[in-house]
């Protein structure tokens, strides 16, 4: 048990936590979310069954994908939301690094991880980074990373601009509005390796559809999909 310093314990007096999920206070063991949100988090168990589930279904025929998985379903307007609004929208890139921990030590359990070479998140465009002041997806990744050891990459696509928030589009809308975002950089960094691609969530899986023919225009590209969210349409 990671034992929990002096200095750890004080800064949680002087400045105490709180659970993104329920706003209650956190423990000093705690991170993000308490443990009751944590237990409660409506978690999708893609990872049990990657290569047939509701989320991997969304790219059959469409492309070739070997597995797919995201921790929780995300609903809008949820207590469960807030993980992704403070996110992205609120200065917390610490609850990507945090969750994407968390995922990794609940799918490596599962043997997602194996066989993948290096995990590539989905980039931001320049100005919308430079507003943010970090990716969310990298935030993710790093957290991944961190407890797998799978390096990163980022400099093997690029967005090339950014296009209006996918939040209201419908299907057909989000895919036109995504077309030809993404273009591959540097093929080198990705040719003959298994790719994780990684997002903060997916809804209609427009946007992992336009970065994955990207990555897939390299040379012997395997594809995996993970997401911290998984939006149901139905």
């Amino acid at each position: 048990m990671k034992k929990i310093s002096f200095i750890h314990r004080l800064l949680d007096v002087v400045a105490p936590r709180f659970c993104v999920v329920c706003h209650q206070r956190l423990s000093v063991s705690e991170q993000v979310l308490c443990a009751a949100c944590n237990l409660h988090l409506p978690r999708t168990d893609f990872c049990q069954h990657p290569l047939d589930n509701i989320l991997a279904r969304l790219f059959w025929g469409i492309i070739p994908v070997e597995r797919a998985a995201a921790l929780f379903y995300y609903e809008a307007g949820s207590q469960t939301a807030n993980i992704l609004y403070d996110l992205k929208y609120h200065d917390h890139p610490e609850i990507g690094n945090v969750m994407g921990r968390i995922i990794a030590r609940e799918f490596s359990d599962a043997g997602f991880f194996e066989g993948i070479d290096v995990i590539v998140p989905v980039p931001l465009s320049r100005s919308r980074q430079f507003w943010r002041g970090y990716n969310q997806s990298l935030e993710l990744a790093r957290g991944i990373s961190s407890i797998t050891g799978i390096p990163i990459t980022h400099h093997a696509i690029r967005r090339m601009r950014f296009n209006k928030t996918q939040t209201q589009l419908g299907h057909a809308e989000r895919q036109e509005n995504v077309d030809g975002v993404f273009q591959l950089k540097d093929a080198t960094l990705i040719e003959g390796r298994h790719v994780l691609l990684v997002d903060d969530v997916i809804t209609t899986g427009a946007t992992m559809t336009s970065c994955a023919r990207e990555l897939l225009k390299a040379n012997n590209v395997k594809l995996s999909l993970l997401s911290l969210g998984y939006a149901k349409t139905v």
